[in-house]
């Protein structure tokens, strides 16, 4: 039973998918989006904290206009989207579950993770600069001459 009615979070949804980022609101979803896939993936937990509304969102727009980016992103929403969250929750391993949160998944396989340890407190700015430099590590092509 999801926590909020609907028409609350559609601004919250929307900010990510006005972005180009893609919801995932069933298990079969995720499954179908993080095991069908080579690459890099990015899987955000949104939700209603105030710090996914007042930092991550934004951050994770403005990270998205960045150059070396991965090659899809989507999302998960805590509190109700539950079986979807938890399911692409189950990919990030070796963490507890954290909203708001993002991931990057290389073929499958968590290479990189912020917890809301980690968005918590600092501002939109830092927290895309952080997700950038995580871009251009795990995200940029190699060129080819």
């Amino acid at each position: 039973m999801p926590m909020y009615p609907e028409i609350m979070l559609m601004p919250m949804r929307e900010e990510l998918t006005r972005a180009g980022v893609e919801e995932l609101r069933t298990p079969e979803a995720v499954d179908a989006a993080l095991t069908s896939r080579s690459g890099t993936a990015m899987v955000i937990v949104n939700s209603v904290c105030g710090c996914a509304a007042g930092k991550m969102r934004p951050a994770v727009r403005q990270a998205l206009q960045h150059g070396a980016k991965p090659d899809k992103v989507y999302s998960v929403f805590a509190g109700q989207d539950s079986e979807a969250t938890e399911k692409a929750r189950g990919y990030f391993t070796g963490y507890l579950p954290s909203s708001p949160s993002i991931a990057i998944l290389q073929d499958g396989k968590l290479v990189y993770m912020m917890e809301r340890r980690q968005i918590e407190g600092r501002d939109a700015a830092t927290i895309a600069a952080d997700l950038t430099g995580a871009f251009d590590k795990l995200c940029a092509k190699l060129a080819t001459n």
